[in-house]
């Protein structure tokens, strides 16, 4: 493709960016919103950015939503912008998950599970009607909201941890073994993806995926384009204990802690090579923020690409050449608004082909002009 450089411009797009930041002050007499408003009062989509953006940093998160207007994909790309000017000074291990503080744990495979479940904050149980009366919502009812909760909240405490359903099964013989890591985890954000990827790859290209893209080839499987058919063995949504090694003795030390959405699917039993008993198999999802939904078509995902590692990909959701290169959200943006740039060029080529192409079919000899043709 070409194009072609416009002049006297600059004016008119810097009262387009004027504007821009204008339409939040236009409109009423409204009031700044607060990127801390923004982080507490729009968890779910902040949580998304933070995902997709693929660094945890909340604030610049909820700083990334109001310069975008509230728009995602922009404020995924602003966060992930940022994080690309970031030195890295240092590699986590691996971090066991079943030390997770958890806000909500719940299970569809079982019904009683060890430490029991834990329905915590979601919309799962709602009735999608709207609410009135939040359009006149003042400060006193507001702060009542959680006054009224913490002052109602169950005396027995609950443990900090809770073990793994997963674990359950393979201790019974009916899940495989996790396999083991000795190779380093695939860094997507230093080498491109070059095909075949290791699964590492795969997870880490999901973990900061788009969720409505993630989703939509995830569905297409659950529909029949492909064969998971799965059971959420556990989906848990709390806050991660993150350790790095201390700058001077290379111990291991707390440094804080991440929101995370982990969900692990069992999937439908496969027969082993070599005379072993048959076992589930297992899909895995993790993202950060709380994203119920992006870890759980995450996990389906995984499965799936793992099936066509094994048999060869029969549908879209099997190949991961084809799931990888079109569930990142700022990719994908990208390339679509891309097309507003000018294209003057190569459309004056499709006008002067087209033109030509009528002139010889007129001109072409005992062809009659179908232009009045009844």
């Amino acid at each position: 493709m070409s194009y072609v450089a416009i002049k006297g411009g600059a004016h008119a797009i810097a009262q387009s960016n004027r504007l821009l930041d204008a339409l939040r002050a236009l409109g009423g007499d409204n009031s700044p919103i607060e990127a801390a408003t923004i982080e507490t009062q729009l968890p779910l989509l902040h949580g998304r950015v933070l995902s997709e953006g693929g660094l945890y940093h909340p604030t610049l998160a909820a700083l990334a939503l109001k310069q975008s207007l509230g728009d995602p994909l922009e404020a995924a790309f602003m966060l992930r912008a940022y994080r690309s000017t970031q030195p890295r000074l240092a590699t986590t291990p691996i971090h066991d998950t079943s030390r997770m503080r958890l806000i909500r744990r719940i299970s569809a495979a079982f019904k009683d599970i060890p430490g029991g479940q834990m329905l915590g904050p979601a919309p799962d149980y709602l009735q999608r009607l709207f609410r009135f009366d939040l359009l006149d919502e003042d400060q006193p009812t507001f702060k009542a909201l959680a006054r009224d909760w913490l002052d109602n909240l169950a005396e027995e405490e609950l443990p900090s941890t809770f073990p793994k359903v997963v674990e359950a099964l393979r201790a019974e013989g009916l899940l495989a073994e996790a396999d083991p890591i000795d190779d380093e985890p695939f860094d997507i954000t230093r080498a491109p993806l070059v095909f075949p990827v290791p699964r590492s790859a795969a997870l880490a290209t999901m973990a900061r995926g788009e969720t409505g893209g993630l989703l939509a080839l995830a569905y297409s499987n659950m529909r029949g384009y492909g064969d998971v058919h799965p059971t959420v063995g556990e989906l848990r949504v709390g806050y991660l204990p993150i350790t790095l090694p201390h700058p001077v003795t290379g111990e291991p030390i707390e440094a804080g802690e991440v929101l995370i959405t982990e969900c692990e699917i069992v999937a439908m039993y496969e027969e082993a090579d070599g005379g072993a008993k048959p076992t589930f198999t297992l899909g895995y999802g993790a993202c950060f923020g709380h994203n119920e939904v992006k870890a759980i078509a995450m996990a389906i995902l995984d499965r799936s690409m793992q099936a066509g590692r094994t048999h060869g990909p029969k549908n879209p959701s099997e190949d991961a050449e084809f799931v990888l290169l079109h569930v990142d959200g700022i990719e994908s943006m990208g390339f679509c608004t891309h097309y507003k740039m000018p294209h003057y060029i190569t459309f004056q080529s499709d006008l002067d082909r087209l033109r030509t192409t009528q002139a010889k079919q007129v001109a072409r000899p005992g062809k009659k002009d179908q232009t009045n043709a009844r």
